[in-house]
């Protein structure tokens, strides 16, 4: 059984399938080695959102973003995950979310293999990492792809 590829850009979800908290801001981030510009800038244009997948979606989306910013131009994004065989590590893709509670990570496996990991947003667990990207192609950034898909179904 052959797996199925992955498609080669992001998949777009109607706006209607995203929830709408109205006017409720998104509360900043504690990470204490941030400035206040820093930790202001993860929450910059974000809303809350009822759906509890949707709201994991969202500021997992930032933090991927964020952590993108800090990689050399030879590295892309990586995550070691709890429960992988191997080393744990797959290379993230795209990240999405089935609401009201699963949030899943495409990519691949160390072996270039397409992988699929379907979490509740509860038992998220991720140590973002950095990888040598393939001699022959750029480095991907998905942050700025999924920044955009937040900015989209922000609520009005």
């Amino acid at each position: 059984m052959s797996e199925p590829s992955a498609p080669d850009g992001p998949v777009v979800a109607p706006a209607s399938m995203f929830s709408d908290c109205g006017d409720k801001p998104c509360p900043e981030p504690i990470i204490p080695t941030a400035t206040p510009d820093q930790a202001a800038a993860l929450t910059d244009g974000v809303r809350m959102r009822e759906n509890p997948a949707e709201w994991a979606f969202v500021r997992l989306s930032k933090l991927i973003e964020d952590y993108e910013k800090g990689l050399d131009k030879d590295e892309e994004i990586a995550a070691r995950i709890v429960g992988l065989p191997g080393d744990g590590v797959m290379q993230i893709e795209d990240v999405g979310f089935w609401g009201p509670d699963f949030i899943m990570f495409l990519g691949r496996n160390n072996e270039g293999r397409p992988v699929r990991l379907i979490q509740h947003y509860a038992q998220i667990n991720v140590l973002l990492d950095a990888r040598k990207k393939p001699q022959e192609r750029e480095a991907k950034r998905i942050g700025f792809q999924l920044s955009e898909l937040v900015e989209k179904t922000n609520p009005k």
